[in-house]
């Protein structure tokens, strides 16, 4: 498991984009079809990008859903990961299942 959380598409977003585009929260929301409450959450991490709002992102920006869905995913599969540490070990391969 890494040591540090990948970085939720949001802080991507927030440091990286907004300030090369130089476009406000509320106008790159407008031009996405979505609300600026949406948009504000995604910046602040405390929403996940979802399938949706990738294909929006991905047109708006050219390039393309997949990017941002990734990133998603990695983020939201290394907080599971940090949630289910002392789980994960218990749960028994299947293969040795069958071999028992």
């Amino acid at each position: 498991m890494r040591k540090r959380s990948p970085t939720h598409p949001g802080a991507i977003l927030r440091e990286d984009v907004f300030p090369t585009l130089g476009i406000s929260v509320t106008e790159f929301a407008k031009h996405l079809g979505i609300s600026r409450q949406t948009l504000h959450a995604v910046l602040a991490e405390k929403s996940s990008i979802t399938p949706e709002l990738a294909l929006r992102i991905g047109t708006f920006l050219g390039n393309g859903p997949q990017l941002w869905i990734e990133m998603q995913s990695k983020y939201d599969l290394w907080q599971a990961e940090l949630k289910l540490k002392k789980v994960l070990p218990k749960i028994t391969l299947f293969k040795d299942l069958l071999a028992a």
